[in-house]
This record gives C-alpha cells, structure tokens and sequence, in this order.
C-alpha cells in the first residue's frame, strides 16, 4: 500500500473541491483511533474518514456505513464541543508530506471569529489526529496523546504549541532542480540504490513512485548512484521532473491495478508503467478509489485483532479442558482396576493372623483363582494387617462411586470442548463488529470471560442475521455463523417438516432448509449438506460427512449451552468440498 505524499496532494486537491466552505454537522468515533465528520456542502452530506490508525492511516471521503459505539468517546465529545457547526475555511498539505491541515471557523457565542485546525498526520505507527487552537498554535488535545516517554523527538499533548513532524532533512521535490538533483547524487552514498536514494532525499516520494520514476527513466532500479552516467542522471531527473510536474498540475488519475486473482499490486494518484496496464481499474475520485481498497481490508483487520483475546481466551480453554479429559480418563482406568483393591482386601482379613505386623508385602493364596496362584500384596508398613485391609475396602469403595462420577465428567468435559470448538468456528465466520460482540455477549453468559466493568454498555442495537442462500431448485436455506444464530435457526426459526443439517461428531454451523411443505429435491439437499460442511470445523478436509434430518427429531436438553442440540432418525451424506459444484447455489443479500 502507498498512501504516500503524493497521494495526499490528490486527496487534499479533491477535498478543497467539496468540502471547502461547507459546514460540519456531526462527527462520530467508530473506532479509538478513527474519526467521521459529516460535512454540508452545496446540498449533499459528505462523511470525512479521518483514521490514525497505525496499521492503515488514511484520509478520505467514505461512502461506506460504520458502527458507531452507543456511548461516544471523551475525544470525540470534544471534536463535537469543539468543532460542530463551523465551517471549513481551508484544507492544505503540509509541503508535500503526509500531514493535512484542515482549517474550520465560525462565531463563538460573543459574536467573535473562531478559528480551529485539524491536523491529520498520517505516519504509521505515529499517524494522529491533532485539534489546535490556530491563534495561539497550542494543542487542545488529539487522539493519541504523546509523551517524553513514547518519544524523545515531540511531544503531543494538550497546551503545548504544536510542532509539525520531522522531516529527517528530506527537501520538497516541488523546489529541486538539475543542480540540486546532481549535488545530491554526489554527496550521498555512491552505493546507494537509485530508487532509495529518491525516496530518502525527497518528501512524499515512496518507494513505489521511486521505483516507477527508474522505470520510466529506463533504468533498472538496482543500480548504484555510482554506476551512472551523467546523462542517465540527467534521464533519472526528467523522469523526475515529469512526475513532479503531474503533482504541481493536479493531473490525478486515481488507479488500481488487481490482478486476475483479485490480488491488488497497487493503487495511486496515477497509472504507474512498472505494471501490467491491463489490470488497471479506474476510479473517479481519489475517495473512491481510497474507499474501495481501505474499506475491507482494514475492517477484517480490526475485527481480527478484537477477535484475537477472545480467541486465545478459548484456545487456553479448550487446553485445559483437554489436560481434565486426559487426567480424567487416567482415573477411569484406575477405576475399572478396583476389583483388584477388593480382592487385596479380602485375602488380607481371611488371612489376618498370618501377616506379620511390619511387612512391606505378602503371598497369599488367591482363593479367587481357580488354580489358587499366589498373589502378591503390597503394605503398608506403617499400619497394621487389618488397617491394610481397610485401607483396600477404602479404596475399592472409592474407585466404585467414583467410576459413574467419572464418566460424566467425561462427558460433560467432551461436550465443553466442543462447545469451545464450535466457538472458533464462529469467529472465523465473523465479518462485522455485532457478529463479534454476540459471541462476546454469549461468552460471557457463561463465564468464559468477564463482565465489562463500569457502566459500559453491551451494544444490543442489533440482532445479526443468518446467512441465506437460495437452491438451484428454488429453496431456502439458512446457515447459523455463531451459537446464537444456531440457537434461534434450530429452536425457533425451522418448522418440524423443514430439514436440519449438521457436519457429523464435530463443531459447526446449523443448516436450515426450509421445506415449503414439499418433497425436497436430491440436488438441494446435498447444496445444503455443502453449506453444513463448509461452514465446519473441517472445512480444510477433502470429504466431510454431514447428518441431516427433519427438524421434529432434534432436541436441545435442558441448561445446555446456546447451541447444544441431540438428534436422531438422521441419514448422512459424504460432501466432497473439493469436486462439489456448489454454482448454482446463489447467495441472498
């Protein structure tokens, strides 16, 4: 990705076009790094994304919808007390670097002029998101407050005058001529490659419009500054200059190039001849095009990350529960010797007199063999012939009442592991923040993970929906992504004639298919023996074997966890994921 100077002074050029003057209605905070101000200018309503995200910082006009928390965050309260209502006076760049500076103003409640900027630096892992006081340049507060202790080169906090960041001595490409080029060319590193020494001498230049730049010098990129000549130094800088050139003339033609298999090789202000040119997609602004590469991609990110505690919460689950179920089939084992304890304890009180007090062992004859073969007992030499005995009797009693206890535990711990199990299924199935927040909400319903502490609140504003597909034969069927949506399909969403489908012995996704009080096709009923094995623990498997049957024949037990069903008069289908033609299969929205 390159979200580099360049592509900043497309995006400042289109914003200054539609939003310049234009008034700042509301402002929300999907995110805690991530801000949408909603702007009203010349009769539409533009939503400004402003992300300082350190995995994608960006800046741009979004068309997409974003969950916003039910309780908005302290900064962007402030933004709200700070910055509603005014309108915005300037949008400018910063010489050509990744920071944005966005100018607002209005009357303050005594009639006087106010003045308020938002700075946008957009730096990695440093990106922010400033609000200054234009008057004095000191910082009301930003979205990442930075102190000595994070950095030793600026402080971001509030009160202090704010500083722009360093520019690491990089010169703007807007102010080079030959001479300049040339006397850089010779005080750097003769080694130096020539597309780094481009993108670690001028602002705003990556590394990729440093590599297109050799590209259409004509000059292959791994060349050293001392292999040229004067005059590949002189193409080197007209191929320069032609670019700088496009920037300073807002000639911008917002492009992406994808690939067959829908791999993005990049996206930029303006087609790059480094690339195939047949997979170039055009876009007609600089926010569409922002738009349609960020959107996804940084939203599977957030909810992996937010998914990720959850996640490792149930692997280490799932962990111990396995650890359990190996000890406690240990005692089982144990348990099915106790017969042996029984036998020790009753050739001992037969034969009470005959031990001597003291002894570590015994032979006596086992009068339970009908060959009468000595037995060897153990003692304890601490206790006497008949304590021994007792303690056997103890024993025996213990590991007998122990052996149904056992065998519960075993099952209820097996049915914990795959209840954890079908857990991870769900977030791997996740693809929105309510999706997440269900499986959150269920985990704690059942003690997995704690309560939020404090008055914040679970966001209950919507019910996620199940996914839906139609059959090549014309009927519905409904696929569960997490216990929750299982729980509502299977309990109160299926009639008793429609069929219910499940990956056999492991965790996975109720599947619905709705019957239409019809006989139901072959062809449908294997689509939805597919869906069942694909949304499964083993989906990554060649085959998977997948039970079916009418809804009337499944139970959910009492106290059982969301999702926890027994079923029976049930047939099964072998899926095989890798040769089904699963193509007229078609997906509802």
């Amino acid at each position: 990705m390159s979200y580099d100077g360049i592509v900043t002074k497309a995006v400042v050029s289109e914003l200054n076009t539609l939003l310049k003057d234009g008034r700042i209605d509301k402002i929300y905070q999907p995110e805690k790094d991530e801000i949408i101000i909603q702007i009203y200018n010349n009769g539409v309503n533009y939503k400004l994304l402003i992300s300082a995200s350190s995995t994608y910082p960006r800046l741009y006009i979004t068309n997409n919808a974003y969950e916003n928390p039910v309780n908005a965050p302290a900064y962007c309260m402030l933004l709200r007390k700070n910055l509603q209502g005014l309108r915005i006076s300037s949008i400018e760049q910063h010489l050509l670097d990744r920071v944005i500076i966005i100018t607002v103003s209005g009357k303050d409640e005594l009639g006087y002029q106010n003045y308020k900027q938002i700075v946008v630096e957009i730096m990695g892992k440093y990106s922010n998101i400033i609000l200054l006081d234009k008057s004095s340049n000191k910082i009301i507060d930003s979205i990442k407050r930075v102190n000595s202790d994070m950095s030793r080169v600026r402080e971001v906090l509030p009160g202090l005058i704010y500083v722009f960041p360093p520019t690491n001595n990089k010169l703007d490409p807007r102010e080079i001529n030959i001479n300049i080029f040339k006397e850089l060319i010779n005080s750097n590193n003769k080694n130096m490659r020539i597309d780094k020494f481009l993108y670690q001498n001028f602002l705003g230049l990556s590394p990729l419009i440093s590599k297109e730049i050799c590209t259409l010098a004509n000059i292959i990129i791994d060349r050293t500054l001392l292999s040229l000549s004067n005059s590949e130094i002189i193409t080197i800088y007209s191929a320069f200059e032609d670019v700088i050139k496009k920037v300073n003339d807002n000639e911008f033609t917002p492009t992406a190039n994808i690939d067959n298999n829908g791999k993005i090789n990049y996206f930029y202000a303006f087609p790059l001849r480094q690339f195939d040119v047949s997979n170039n997609k055009y876009f007609e602004s600089m926010s569409n095009l922002l738009d349609f590469i960020y959107y996804k991609i940084d939203k599977d990110d957030r909810i992996k990350q937010k998914s990720s505690y959850i996640r490792k919460i149930i692997e280490n689950r799932i962990e111990k529960s396995q650890h359990k179920l190996s000890k406690i089939n240990e005692e089982l084992i144990e348990s099915a010797e106790r017969e042996k304890y029984k036998i020790y304890a009753d050739l001992l009180q037969a034969n009470i007199h005959a031990i001597p007090k003291g002894a570590s062992s015994i032979e006596l004859s086992n009068f339970y063999d009908p060959e009468q073969n000595l037995l060897e007992i153990p003692l304890d030499v601490t206790l006497s012939p008949a304590a021994n005995a007792q303690k056997y009797y103890k024993k025996y009693a213990k590991l007998k009442a122990a052996s149904s206890i056992l065998k519960k535990q075993i099952e209820e711990t097996k049915n914990e592991i795959f209840y954890l199990e079908s857990v991870l299924v769900s977030l791997d199935l996740v693809n929105d923040f309510y999706e997440l927040d269900e499986i959150r909400s269920e985990l704690i319903e059942h003690g997995y993970i704690k309560k939020p502490s404090g008055k914040k609140k679970m966001d209950t504003r919507k019910k996620t929906k199940p996914l839906h597909y139609l059959s090549s034969d014309g009927f519905d069927i409904y696929v569960g992504k997490n216990n929750l949506q299982n729980e509502y399909l299977t309990t109160k969403f299926a009639k008793k004639d429609d069929l219910w489908f499940h990956a056999k012995n492991i965790p996975g996704s109720h599947v619905i298919l709705k019957s239409k009080n019809s006989e139901i096709p072959e062809s449908t009923i294997y689509e939805a023996a597919y869906l069942a094995a694909l949304f499964s623990k083993n989906n990554f498997e060649t085959k998977v074997d997948v039970d079916y049957t009418k809804k009337v024949f499944v139970k959910k037990p009492k106290d059982t966890k969301y999702g926890f069903v027994n079923y029976d008069n049930f047939k099964t289908v072998v899926i095989d994921l890798n040769t089904f033609d699963s193509t007229r299969l078609r997906k509802i929205d």
